[in-house]
């Protein structure tokens, strides 16, 4: 079933090829901890497909910080955990946002909910969970990008228990 889910979402690129949009593939550890009480990190993929279109512009037209897109992902765990997501980000120029001229640096957060699995890994308490992420990526010469990202996937206290993860991922991004 994973497998059908993850060739869905990478089939919707072509249907939505129209709008400029980008692929990002992440390779991180899930559920990290840096205090050494995890004694059993596990690796996570995630692929998510974000759309250059936004949803709501809630700013001034000149500042792009403020425009709402939609993303759709998908992230699996080497304990055989998957999470199916949609949600939205926005994104920023660091130097546009700091001093007003545009370097290589852009500002990701965004926020999603969706589907859940445990698999073998960690029961995070309710099939429903939500995530949110902070990531800076650094643009190379083609116009693809590397970053880092942190995320934090809980249930937000509507389950019965709510142990939440932490993600810590590198990614590749690429437009189409």
């Amino acid at each position: 079933m994973i497998k059908k889910l993850f060739l869905i979402l990478i089939l919707l690129n072509p249907a939505v090829a129209l709008a400029k949009s980008s692929s990002v593939f992440g390779l991180g550890i899930y559920d990290v901890k840096f205090d050494g009480s995890n004694p059993h990190d596990t690796f996570d993929l995630r692929y998510e497909l974000r759309l250059d279109t936004s949803i709501l512009d809630i700013g001034p037209e000149e500042d792009n910080f403020f425009f709402l897109k939609p993303f759709f992902g998908a992230e699996f765990s080497s304990d055989s955990a998957y999470y199916l997501l949609t949600g939205i980000y926005i994104e920023d120029n660091l130097g546009q946002l700091f001093d007003g001229e545009k370097n290589k640096f852009y500002f990701t957060p965004s926020l999603g909910g969706g589907f859940y699995q445990d698999g073998s890994g960690k029961n995070l308490g309710n099939d429903f969970q939500f995530r949110t992420s902070l990531e800076v990526s650094y643009e190379l010469k083609n116009s693809n990008r590397i970053g880092v990202s942190w995320s934090h996937i809980s249930n937000a206290n509507i389950g019965n228990s709510n142990p939440g993860v932490e993600v810590l991922s590198f990614s590749y991004h690429v437009p189409f």
